[in-house]
């Protein structure tokens, strides 16, 4: 019995990476070698995303100019692989036939069009914190670095209606307040303000969990529905395109302007304006529209919606409704939710 509590304390702790496949706490995380390596690294004028896949398999996206959002030329990208060697992550620029979300390393590719708009032939590898790439005569070196937003901690105003601070859940109709961090946990399923609203100015707070194995949908796939018609996608996309359906995006309706996702088990921030859709006699007069910043950075600038998007309720267009923070079977957590009427 002593064995099998064992077991279940590893488990618990992110040590058993073999059967674990879904991790929410960033401390727990830390153990895992992959966890450690993914994320954003910069310098030397360029900057690059480390995505984990699994198993020591990695994707690396280059950016010419800095990070997105912090110099990225917003046109040019270089993909490698890398594959974890002992205590080193071997990179060399992808080749071949590639998909978009594919489940296997050897054929994955973060990018929609493969190969991207500057591309060419580097290598290189990661050790530690540093990232070194060779191209063509040149060898940079960038550095690790863990972005925050800069709204993150946002405090709400005095006319602001404040959702969820951590202290209590009673503007929900379900949810879990974690003990230690005190962050709003979904587990999976979807939760619903009680209070209807219309248009307003919101502020939110969301973590993806760590999901190496998964891909596209499957990977912390989430998103807030406003007043439960239109969807703001929420996805574990970082390092990738940017489309409708990733982080940033309008459900099936606008991609982010860029892809301002950051790493898995990272706090992000939603700081938008969402006005609703009109309708009179029967008729629209005026569809909904949003402005979104994503972690700081504009992804949607005063965006037509014109339709409902997919999993929306059930009445007519134009009314005020609930917020639903969909839960779609992942893991997502939020805190520090508020917003301000118009």
């Amino acid at each position: 019995m002593k064995f099998i509590a064992l077991l279940i304390t590893l488990f618990n702790l992110g040590l058993l990476a073999e059967t674990q496949t879904v991790w929410t706490n960033p401390t727990e995380a830390q153990a895992l070698k992959d966890y450690q390596i993914q994320g954003e690294y910069q310098g030397n004028g360029y900057g690059a995303q480390v995505i984990a896949l699994g198993s020591g398999s990695f994707s690396t996206v280059v950016y010419k100019g800095g990070l997105p959002g912090d110099g990225w030329d917003e046109k040019n990208k270089i993909v490698l692989d890398g594959v974890l060697e002992a205590d080193k992550v071997i990179l060399k620029s992808s080749t071949g036939a590639r998909k978009y979300y594919s489940p296997k390393a050897e054929t994955f590719t973060p990018v929609k069009q493969f190969p991207p708009k500057g591309q060419i032939n580097c290598s290189g590898f990661i050790q530690k914190s540093l990232l070194s790439l060779k191209i063509k005569d040149q060898t940079l070196k960038l550095q690790k670095q863990q972005r925050t937003s800069p709204t993150l901690g946002a405090k709400a105003p005095a006319n602001a209606i404040v959702l969820f601070d951590g202290s209590n859940i009673e503007a929900f109709t379900r949810g879990r307040i974690d003990e230690v961090t005190k962050s709003l946990h979904t587990d999976a399923r979807d939760l619903y303000s009680k209070e209807k609203f219309n248009n307003y100015s919101m502020h939110l707070e969301f973590m993806t969990p760590y999901m190496p194995s998964y891909r596209g949908a499957k990977r912390g796939n989430s998103g807030i529905y406003h007043v439960w018609d239109y969807e703001l996608q929420i996805l574990d996309s970082f390092g990738l395109d940017g489309v409708h359906s990733e982080c940033g995006g309008i459900y099936k309706t606008a991609a982010p302007r860029i892809n301002m996702a950051y790493p898995p088990l990272t706090w992000q921030t939603y700081d938008l304006d969402f006005t609703n859709s009109v309708f009179k006699d029967g008729k629209k007069n005026k569809s909904a529209y949003i402005t979104v910043k994503l972690n700081g950075v504009l992804v949607q600038d005063n965006t037509e919606i014109p339709a409902k998007t997919g999993g929306s309720r059930k009445t007519p267009e134009g009314e005020a409704g609930p917020f639903r923070l969909q839960g779609h079977g992942n893991k997502i957590q939020y805190r520090n939710i508020w917003l301000i009427k118009k």
